[in-house]
């Protein structure tokens, strides 16, 4: 059966373990796996304008031995006169994998189900699992093992980051705290199956409307950006709902002493973050943007052995 990345708790724990692993290994030699060596080619599918996605998936799969073939919708006939199961149809006769930043999860379920090839999530509205692969593994070297760390990610608890930190931190064990006005709460199947998977890992998820409380004693301080790509017009109104979630200063203060801060990027300075905190010295951000690359190149090595 055919593996795929949709959303975070698609991996179990042991996976998730194992691909993290095979990353740090990546990153120590990156070139000493070449699965794609032919060159094999792996469609790499653009709904939405990207830098770290975009960047990140082009230099790994050419990394691994592969040729990675970029694809906007603009210029495809894929979200117009083509759905995306037929795409898929198409793509996997002639491509190894196939990687899909896009909006709808949706789509991404209908390309998968009845396609022979490794289906990607690179974004999506609901979840984002190859950033969680990145900063698990950004966290993993400045913090150690994983499972028992508590990790705090304030905003928007029901955006495709707090989605998939729920999710993903649960399955490494980690102690996940959301903290958000309750209107931006993660969603309630979320929430149910992070509490699942927890009840299995011994991590846990927690929902905080307190951000101060949310941040005393955190190891890892999140946030990411309160508008997302499409959504400019509701600016003004995030600003109003979720200005008491800013990280800054005060925020780090209340955190662990050793506490670190990540950030998916962009960043908007002085919206989500102060400056002096993604600035700062507890600031690991470019380890996490480095990050995207060898969490991928490690994702796509295990899904094609899965084969």
């Amino acid at each position: 059966m055919t593996r795929h990345l949709l959303r975070d708790d698609d991996l179990t724990a042991a996976e998730q373990a194992e691909i993290l692993d095979l990353a740090v290994s990546l990153k120590k030699d990156r070139w000493k796996l070449k699965p794609l060596e032919g060159p094999q080619t792996v469609a790499v599918i653009f709904d939405k304008s990207s830098t770290r996605t975009r960047v990140s998936f082009a230099v790994g799969i050419a990394d691994l031995g592969g040729s990675p073939l970029v694809i906007t919708t603009a210029s495809s006939q894929l979200g117009g006169k083509e759905t995306p199961a037929d795409t898929a149809r198409v793509l996997e006769r002639q491509v190894a994998a196939i990687v899909w930043r896009t909006y709808a999860q949706a789509g991404l379920e209908e390309m998968a189900a009845g396609t022979r090839v490794p289906v990607v999530n690179a974004l999506s509205d609901d979840f984002h699992p190859c950033q969680l692969l990145a900063d698990l593994l950004t966290i993993r070297e400045h913090k150690g093992d994983l499972a028992g760390l508590t990790l705090t990610f304030f905003g928007d608890g029901c955006s495709n980051m707090g989605h998939s930190y729920a999710l993903a931190g649960v399955t490494a064990g980690m102690h996940v705290r959301i903290a958000s006005p309750a209107a931006y709460a993660p969603r309630e199947d979320v929430v149910a199956d992070a509490q699942r998977r927890a009840a299995e890992t011994g991590g846990s998820l927690t929902l905080y409307t307190d951000p101060l409380e949310a941040a005393a004693g955190a190891d890892v301080i999140v946030t990411d950006t309160w508008v997302s790509m499409g959504k400019e017009e509701e600016k003004a109104s995030r600003l109003r709902d979720l200005g008491a979630y800013k990280v800054t200063a005060e925020t780090m203060a209340l955190a662990d002493d050793g506490a670190i801060f990540i950030h998916c990027l962009p960043a908007d300075r002085g919206y989500e973050v102060d400056a002096e905190v993604i600035d700062g010295p507890q600031s690991v951000v470019w380890d996490e943007a480095e990050n995207r690359l060898h969490a991928q190149k490690a994702l796509l090595v295990w899904l094609l052995r899965q084969q």
